[in-house]
């Protein structure tokens, strides 16, 4: 398929300090690449078998052995990890989107079932009394389970995109006080982008699984991909227990929390700028208190957790989705802001705009309120899991 593979690998030249402090980043091809640039003799690098994963398996995963092959150094020795952490910062952004990619297929399939398999009738009454059985899309539990994943997929790929967007900016604006804005922003939201939607999108993909029954078990129907490949997102790039720490142990205190506050202090803005607007009431209200709750969990660290680290590790997966939350419940309330506008504008699409209006009120006013007991977990401090003794679990 190729001319020459290049592996990127870390190793330990000999002498180096123990632990991650002593790992070295390399370049070791296929092929010794000659000086003339044309492919010369076979390095000793070659895979020596293929794993035998839960999912992917398009995506094929090897065990590579380098035994007597060459390597090149990439940057300085010793510093290995600090050159991996630029790609490493790029896959875990692109993790997230693999997880909201999982979530809105696996969604879209379980659409699809619900309005076709028949099952029960309308609490109400039969809603199609020239049937057998009404579609379970009637339920009003099947209908949650199915706007709790849409209205995650449309806040989540909206994050997707704002945060795409403060990528080019960091990356491309003549400005450097632009650029050192959009750069905080980076920061802050990769461990959320990665850990947040690659859970929830894990999680939806079993909902989605639901919706078909005893099928959804069945390989044919496909769900159970979704599932499995799902999991990895996970996983890979960092666990989602390390992306928590990272958010709590490293970048909330980044810059003397220069970072969090940009964010406190534009998600407050735009509450105190559209508190007057009655089409948004359903909106605003609900994201000023996730606003507040969150503002109260990270106030609570600065308190508990320099004295107290436990009370970090502890609280930081429940951080990470009290942060996920708020910043979906602000994508959904600038989408809110522009639906009415375009609602108002006609143009034919008050349909769509209702549509996206009603998910986005959904989210407001199911998903939402679970930053209150996310909170409450932080807040509950480390001592019960610490007190534990190790040989009782």
């Amino acid at each position: 398929m190729a001319e020459n593979i290049v592996h990127l690998v870390l190793a330990r030249i000999e002498g180096a300090p123990a632990g991650t402090k002593g790992i070295s980043l390399f370049v070791a091809p296929k092929f010794i690449v000659n000086d003339d640039g044309s492919v010369g003799e076979r390095n000793g690098v070659s895979c020596g078998s293929i794993e035998h994963k839960m999912g992917i398996h398009g995506n094929a995963t090897c065990v590579v052995n380098y035994d007597g092959a060459k390597g090149w150094l990439i940057g300085q020795e010793n510093r290995g990890l600090n050159a991996m952490f630029v790609m490493m910062n790029e896959a875990r952004l692109a993790a997230g989107v693999a997880g909201l990619s999982q979530s809105e297929v696996a969604y879209q399939n379980a659409v699809a079932c619900a309005k076709d398999r028949l099952q029960g009738r309308s609490l109400t009454g039969a809603k199609f009394p020239d049937k057998p059985a009404d579609p379970i899309i009637v339920h009003p539990d099947v209908r949650r389970t199915l706007l709790s994943i849409k209205a995650f997929n449309e806040a989540a790929r909206a994050l997707v995109v704002w945060t795409a967007l403060k990528s080019d900016i960091a990356h491309r604006s003549s400005d450097e006080a632009e650029r050192q804005s959009a750069d905080d922003h980076m920061g802050l939201m990769t461990p959320v982008v990665k850990g947040v939607l690659t859970d929830l999108g894990f999680a939806n993909a079993v909902k989605a699984q639901q919706m078909f029954g005893g099928h959804g078990y069945i390989e044919e129907w496909g769900m159970s991909q979704f599932v499995r490949d799902a999991r990895i997102t996970q996983i890979y790039e960092g666990a989602n227990g390390i992306q928590a720490m990272d958010l709590v142990g490293r970048k909330l205190g980044k810059d003397g929390g220069r970072a969090i506050m940009g964010f406190f202090n534009e998600v407050g803005a735009f509450c105190q700028e559209n508190a007057g607007d009655d089409t948004l009431k359903g909106f605003i209200a609900p994201l000023q208190e996730g606003l507040s709750h969150l503002q109260q969990a990270t106030m609570w660290f600065m308190q508990n957790a320099m004295a107290k680290p436990d009370n970090a590790g502890a609280g930081a997966t429940d951080f990470m989705h009290l942060f996920g939350l708020v910043a979906m419940g602000y994508m959904w309330a600038k989408m809110a802001k522009v639906a009415h506008s375009k609602k108002q504008q006609g143009n034919g699409v008050a349909e769509k705009m209702d549509a996206k209006l009603l998910t986005g009120r959904f989210f407001m006013e199911r998903l939402m309120p679970e930053t209150a007991s996310r909170l409450a977990c932080i807040q509950a401090g480390s001592d019960t899991i610490m007190e534990m003794p190790t040989h009782l679990f």
